[in-house]
Parts: C-alpha cells; sequence; structure tokens
C-alpha cells in the first residue's frame, strides 16, 4: 500500500521522505496493517501539525487520495470521500479505456489558439456556445474522439458553418431531475431559450445554463399541456 501511495504522490511532483521529524513537512499517509499501530501512528503525525492519510481507515483521515485518470494537462479525479476506494479504482478503469489519449493535445491545441477563439467570439456567452458545441457528442471536436491540432484549424477556418437553430420538445418521465436522461441533461445544458410548464419544478431547471433565457410555456404555445413538458430552442 505505501509502495502504490509513493508512486502516485511522487507523479504529483511530492518530495517524499520515510523521517518524519524532517523539516518542511505537510502530508504524512501512514499504511501500516496493525490497527493499533496505525492509529498511534495517525495520533503522532497529527500532533506534529501534518495532514493524515490512513489507508484504508477513512475514520482517521484528514484528507483522502483520487483515482486519477492522467491525460496531461488533462487530470481527472475519481473520490468517494474515503466511502470505497475500490469502487473509485473501478469507475478509473472503466474511464480509461473510454477516454482518448488525444485529450491533452486537444487541451494543448486549443490553449495554442485561444486568442484566435476570442477575435472570432469575442461576446463570452457566444464563445462559450461555440466551444460547448465544439466539443459535443458528434462536434468537430468531439472530446470521446481522436482530435489533433489540425481539426481544431479546420474547426476555425470554418467558425459558422454548420451552425444552425432548433426546437425540442422534452416530456420529463417524473419530477425528479435524477430521472433525466443523459440526451435531456445534455441538451439543457446547452439550450438558449427555454420555455417551461408551471408544472417543472426548479430542481430540473436548474440543470440548464445559468445565461439561458426562461419563458413559460404558454408564451410559446396557448394549448393546454399534458404531464411534464419543456420546449427548449437552442443554436446546433
Amino acid at each position: 500500500m505505501a509502495e502504490a501511495k509513493r508512486r502516485l504522490y511522487e507523479r504529483a511532483g511530492a518530495v517524499i521522505t520515510n523521517d518524519e521529524n524532517a523539516g518542511g513537512l505537510n502530508l504524512a499517509v501512514v499504511a501500516l496493517e496493525d490497527d493499533d499501530e496505525a492509529v498511534a501512528a495517525v495520533a503522532r503525525l497529527k500532533a506534529k501539525g501534518l495532514l493524515v492519510n490512513a489507508v484504508d481507515r477513512s475514520a482517521l483521515c484528514d484528507y483522502t487520495t483520487p483515482a486519477i485518470i492522467d491525460r496531461d494537462p488533462v487530470l481527472i479525479a475519481i473520490g468517494t470521500g474515503g466511502a470505497s476506494a475500490g469502487l473509485a479504482k473501478a469507475l478509473r478503469q472503466r474511464l480509461e479505456h473510454l477516454l482518448p489519449a488525444s485529450l491533452g493535445p486537444l487541451a494543448n491545441a486549443l490553449l495554442e489558439v485561444r486568442e484566435r477563439i476570442q477575435s472570432i467570439w469575442p461576446d463570452g456567452a457566444a464563445r462559450r456556445k461555440a466551444i460547448d458545441a465544439a466539443l459535443d457528442s458528434g462536434g468537430p471536436l468531439d472530446v470521446m474522439a481522436d482530435q489533433n491540432a489540425a481539426n481544431v484549424d479546420a474547426w476555425l477556418d470554418q467558425p459558422h458553418g454548420q451552425e444552425r437553430s432548433q426546437v425540442i420538445d422534452l416530456e420529463l418521465a417524473s419530477a425528479d431531475p435524477d430521472d433525466l436522461t443523459l440526451r435531456h441533461a445534455r441538451w439543457l445544458a446547452q439550450a438558449d431559450q427555454i420555455f417551461a410548464g408551471s408544472n417543472v419544478p426548479e430542481d430540473i431547471l436548474v440543470r440548464a445554463r445559468a445565461d439561458a433565457q426562461r419563458f413559460a410555456l404558454s408564451l410559446w404555445d396557448e394549448q393546454p399541456t399534458i404531464g411534464l413538458t419543456l420546449r427548449i430552442r437552442m443554436k446546433i
């Protein structure tokens, strides 16, 4: 357990020592099998003013270390608040297979063209929307597909080539936001305008962009609605 933690911290740039009396220490990791020894070590290190992580003993931890997916400079941390390191590990392993290695180069390519993006979309809201659409599923820079700097340049060469607007009616299964489908959640996050029935709860509406315009559904359609209904307008 100690070696696994050592590798994780060294990858993050930490300087490791086994001397708990050394100067300049900030964090401590206790990886001991014996319960009594672990409890005593945690108490001793906390008395020295260190923040302590006790492996497999979440009740003794000042902090926990997440499972990491590294696509430098993209870093994804998966944590469970100490509830289950095994669950965090399983999620990391599953996501590792889904996320392309090109995420890091894509991030670097977007950084290099930041000024160009700002010149094309000087308005902040329009810029965020354009980037969201480009990175979305099926977009020219779909984050789940292999990408490179040439793809970023091609997108910026025709930044408005595929823009169009769309109106979508959403029939919601329930008032519980956890029942939203992934597609509904994505549409809400992209919508420019939202027309909601009076019975649609705020817990669902807050899943939309903060800058999306909201209207009563009756302003669009005077016909009575059945069930929980949302109508959204967005540029795609």
